[in-house]
């Protein structure tokens, strides 16, 4: 798989090209994930092979996979499919887990199937992250799939797979708007900021999901041992704008062992996790039905420190596809502090190298497949903001700056990042700072610098 990036303007769309040695298959049993370009322990790979085993739970494990499957095939807002705009799922193997993950075509649902130790008894090959195939022959035989049948999975063909299949290359050519790409990143920033809001076990966790209205906004708390849902927001709830966009836990729910919901302080953006025999099924959904994760601006601050592309470079170095990216034990390698690391794997999970399992409570290493160099292309807001500053339009003025723009002078109070432009006015710092604000705070922190 490769992506072809150059000089683009901001918003354009890249294309990604997968080239499968072998379509993916079903037979008898052995299910066959063909696999697309990636990186890998050993190094770049076109077609790298991660894993060959027995799935002791075949059926959760095939209704979480087309599940996966399914949010990359939805359009939750303007439902109108565009043709061609079908992107294949992630796979990282991290050794002892396989994650298996998707974005809806709209950026406003992300899905991670993750596969567990308990539930793999095989070998693994390598570790890394490439693409897999999940084509529609594929998706009517894993619907199939049934508590008692056997399960071998293999991701990465053999070559004795491949040389059998002679002639059976399979390539697609989609899309890969920069929308898309920005809500991985800013998708595993927001879920870092959330924590377990409430829990349901068991036939409870069932009759919730199945009683949850299809359309609206409602707020769902914890109330004893059971989710109250509400038409306003208490303390302690969590937002759940589109009901229906959690449509794909539905078919899982006679696997399920419990439902765990996780939202941030400000009642936002919310993620539900089912919890399955060896396995994890979890959805995270923007606030808004139509609103896209790209658009959050939850990774602005940290990406416009002076620092943080140099501590990317180096704690990048020191990934090595684990499960979990423990915090000090990176600061202690890398020589800088915990702040600096959690700004830099910001900047990693711009380029699409981090993500963040909320069951964990921790970052984990995947490469996405397009070019971290492009990170500020994929941020127009930074982008302006660092033209505004490059221009010298920033003065300081205590704990508030004056930003001069062709539109007229803007007021930034830094201390709590308010601005007098429409952007401010409108979203109050709900979707991320403005240009103005972001422009002053690089002002600032470069002042300090130079005070010492």
């Amino acid at each position: 798989m490769s992506v072809g990036r150059s000089n683009v303007p901001a918003m354009t769309p890249a294309t990604q090209a997968y080239t499968y040695a072998a379509p993916s298959s079903l037979v008898d049993g052995r299910l066959g994930l063909a696999t697309s370009g990636g990186r890998a322990l050993s190094g770049p790979a076109t077609a790298p092979r991660f894993f060959s085993g027995v799935v002791t739970q075949a059926a959760p494990a095939a209704a979480g996979l087309l599940g996966v499957a399914d949010v990359a095939l939805a359009r939750y807002h303007q439902p109108k499919a565009r043709p061609g705009w079908v992107r294949d799922p992630v796979v990282t193997c991290n050794g002892d887990r396989l994650r298996f993950e998707s974005f809806s075509a709209c950026g406003g649902v992300y899905a991670r199937l993750d596969l567990l130790n308990g539930t793999l008894d095989g070998e693994v090959f390598d570790r890394g992250t490439t693409n897999v195939d999940v084509n529609a022959p594929l998706r009517e035989a894993l619907a199939r799939i049934g508590t008692r049948d056997p399960l071998h999975l293999g991701v990465g063909l053999d070559e004795l797979v491949v040389t059998t299949m002679d002639g059976a290359v399979v390539e697609k050519k989609v899309p890969l708007p920069e929308r898309w790409l920005r809500g991985f990143a800013e998708v595993q920033v927001i879920a870092s900021g959330m924590d377990q809001r409430g829990e349901l076990t068991g036939m409870a966790a069932v009759r919730f999901l199945r009683r949850l209205p299809r359309k609206g906004t409602v707020w769902v708390a914890q109330a004893g041992r059971e989710l109250k849902v509400s038409d306003r927001q208490v303390p302690g709830s969590v937002r759940l704008a589109g009901p229906n966009r959690l449509g794909t836990l539905l078919p899982l729910l006679r696997f399920a062992k419990a439902l765990r919901v996780y939202g941030p302080a400000d009642a936002a953006s919310s993620a539900w996790e089912l919890e399955l025999p060896g396995m994890r099924y979890t959805l995270t959904l923007s606030p808004e039905r139509w609103r896209g994760f790209s658009g959050e601006g939850a990774v602005l601050d940290d990406l416009a420190t002076d620092e943080a592309e140099n501590d990317a470079d180096v704690v990048g170095m020191l990934l090595n596809f684990e499960p979990e990216v423990e915090i000090g034990l990176l600061a202690g390698r890398a020589g800088i502090p915990a702040d600096r690391v959690r700004a830099a794997l910001t900047q990693l999970g711009v380029a699409g190298r981090v993500g963040y399992d909320l069951a964990e409570a921790a970052h984990f290493h995947r490469e996405l497949p397009y070019d971290k160099d492009n990170v500020i292309l994929l941020n127009p807001r930074l982008a302006k903001a660092r033209t505004l500053v490059d221009a010298g339009a920033v003065h300081l003025e205590g704990e508030s700056a004056t930003v001069r723009t062709p539109g007229g002078a803007r007021r930034v109070s830094l201390a709590d990042g308010s601005c007098t432009c429409e952007w401010w006015w409108d979203h109050r710092g709900s979707r991320g700072p403005c240009k103005h604000v972001l422009a002053a705070r690089i002002v600032a922190r470069a002042a300090v610098e130079v005070s010492r």
